[in-house]
C-alpha cells in the first residue's frame, strides 16, 4: 500500500511559526491526512504535543491541521532511513507528526493516495465527517476545501532507470472554515 505524499509548494506556515505544531495519534496518519487538534498532550515530556482528532461534523470540520513530515521509513522496525520511497512512509500510532494548518491562497500538492473518493468531473478535495483523507468533491464545503488547479507528478527518486513520476494533483486552499 502507498501512503501519501505531500509537496507544500506555497504555504503561509512556512514563515509563520503559530501555523506548525507537533501532534499525537491513536490512528495511523498518513501526510497530507487532516485532523482536528483537542489540546496539549499531558504525558511526561509531551508538553508540547497536540492531541489529533479525526475530523467531525461542527468544530471538528473548520480550521483542521494537515500532517506533513519529513518521509524517514522505518524498515523492520529498527532501521531508519534505508528505503528512499517516500510512499513507504506514515506515521505510527503514538509517533510524533509534524504538522501544519492550512490557510488560504496555500498552494499543496497531493498524491492521490492520500484523496479518496472519485476525481470524474470533481474539481475540489474536501474535509468530511469522521475521514482523515480528503474527498473529491464538486464545490467547495464550510470547512477545510482545496480546489484544483492541475494534474502533475512528482519524482520518486528511487535509484533505478524505470519510471519514477507519481501522478499528483496541485491544489490551493480555498476554506478553512
Amino acid at each position: 500500500m502507498a501512503y501519501g505524499v505531500v509537496v507544500l509548494d506555497k504555504v503561509h506556515a512556512m514563515n509563520i511559526d503559530a501555523l506548525n505544531r507537533t501532534a499525537k495519534s491513536s490512528a495511523l496518519i498518513e501526510n497530507g491526512m487532516v485532523f482536528a487538534l483537542s489540546g496539549k498532550e499531558t504525558g511526561a515530556g509531551e508538553t508540547e504535543m497536540w492531541t489529533v482528532v479525526q475530523p467531525a461534523t461542527g468544530a471538528n470540520l473548520t480550521h483542521l491541521w494537515m500532517a506533513y513530515s519529513p518521509e524517514i521509513v522505518d524498515t523492520n522496525a529498527q532501521y531508519r532511513g534505508l528505503d528512499p520511497d517516500p510512499r513507504n512512509f506514515a506515521h505510527a500510532i503514538g509517533d510524533p507528526i509534524s504538522c501544519f494548518k492550512p490557510q488560504i491562497g496555500d498552494i499543496i500538492t497531493l498524491t492521490d493516495d492520500v484523496i479518496t473518493g472519485t476525481k470524474s468531473t470533481n474539481t475540489f478535495v474536501v474535509a468530511t465527517n469522521g475521514d482523515y483523507q480528503l474527498n473529491w468533491g464538486a464545490s467547495a464545503v464550510s470547512g477545510l476545501s482545496l480546489k484544483l488547479l492541475g494534474t502533475t507528478y512528482i519524482s520518486i527518486g528511487l535509484g533505478s532507470i524505470g519510471t519514477q513520476r507519481v501522478t499528483a494533483y496541485q491544489f490551493e486552499v480555498v476554506a478553512i472554515a
